[in-house]
């Protein structure tokens, strides 16, 4: 802990223009959360149950991403029996890497890729993992640090790893930590902050919002993902309306689809396509009060908020990412969102 924090100290932060997260350090019980998972491990965050799937480096890639797909998660760690130790995660941005570069290669087609083991990937081009790539938290840093480590490193999944044995003991998110704030956030006092509204605080992103139109097809949306590291695209009409949410995990069920190789369908037969279980675009209001929005996503048990007029055009998108580094890291004065 000592080292993360001397990092910390030497952490030279800056403002964004179109980011006000500092609007509310000065109020009452500005740092209660910062406290909060400060004095929490990440051992306290870990459900008593819950699924984690380990790819070995020999299975091929095909069987990996259809276990995904079959067992409902999003990345897996992957395991190398020669060097007896995890070496990386295997994650739908993988999926989406393979498809955006391979699908319009004259070279190299999609199902020839499809049998190759995870393996034979490693240092090339396709999966980015070596002994030093895999990011891992112990169980007992706090939550604090671990929120820290998936802002600062731009990840989503960070495993929680016994250094005793090695073992894989859970896979942290963001979901997961604001979970674990809204079941114990009873026991400390709500900040006056809370009830400050969304277009007062400025908490997410406002400008240069990436979206797709719903007439663009979905290797535009591939496109959009990789370019622009985002997690979601907001899909529009001709009048800039949001009329659906198209997330990475949209893309891994293609796999199970077997729709890989028709990546020119448009973003409006994509979604129809989708499972029915697939809710519509969750939204919120520049009026509503940060309070109601993180109980929605805690609740919705989603990413990211799409924030609309009343016109339900897109006007920004208030992601975990966001409330995280305002709540927990900017009071603190560490800013890992944006360095």
């Amino acid at each position: 802990m000592s080292s993360f924090f001397s990092i910390v100290s030497e952490i030279v932060f800056f403002f964004k223009k179109n980011c006000h997260f500092y609007l509310f350090v000065n109020y009452p019980d500005s740092d209660v959360y910062t406290k909060f998972f400060m004095s929490h491990c990440c051992y306290d965050a870990i459900p008593t149950s819950s699924k984690l799937v380990i790819f070995d480096t020999t299975l091929q890639v095909k069987k990996a991403f259809f276990a995904l797909v079959a067992n409902g998660v999003r990345a897996a760690p992957l395991w190398d029996n020669k060097l007896q130790c995890f070496v990386g995660m295997l994650t739908i941005t993988d999926f989406i890497n393979i498809l955006h570069r391979y699908y319009r290669s004259p070279m190299v087609q999609i199902y020839e890729l499809e049998e190759h083991k995870i393996e034979t990937w490693r240092g090339d081009f396709y999966l980015q993992y070596s002994l030093n790539s895999l990011i891992s938290i112990t169980p007992d840093s706090s939550l604090f640090e671990a929120i820290y480590f998936l802002l600062k490193n731009k990840i989503h999944r960070l495993p929680i790893i016994d250094p005793e044995s090695g073992n894989v003991l859970h896979i942290l998110t963001h979901k997961r930590i604001l979970k674990f704030l809204h079941i114990f956030g009873s026991m400390i006092p709500k900040p006056p902050f809370l009830q400050k509204r969304i277009e007062e605080v400025k908490i997410g992103t406002f400008k240069s919002i990436a979206t797709v139109r719903e007439t663009e097809t979905v290797y535009d949306a591939l496109s959009v993902f990789v370019e622009r590291r985002v997690s979601a695209l907001p899909v529009v009409n001709e009048q800039g309306k949001v009329v659906a949410l198209y997330s990475r995990f949209d893309v891994i069920n293609l796999a199970a689809q077997k729709n890989y190789n028709n990546l020119n369908m448009t973003m409006q037969e994509a979604i129809q396509s989708r499972p029915c279980c697939i809710e519509g675009v969750l939204k919120c209001y520049p009026h509503e009060t940060l309070e109601t929005i993180i109980d929605r996503i805690a609740e919705a048990e989603v990413h990211r908020l799409v924030l609309v007029d009343t016109e339900d055009v897109v006007r920004g998108i208030v992601s975990l990412s966001d409330l995280l580094q305002a709540l927990v890291l900017t009071p603190a004065g560490v800013e890992a969102l944006f360095s």
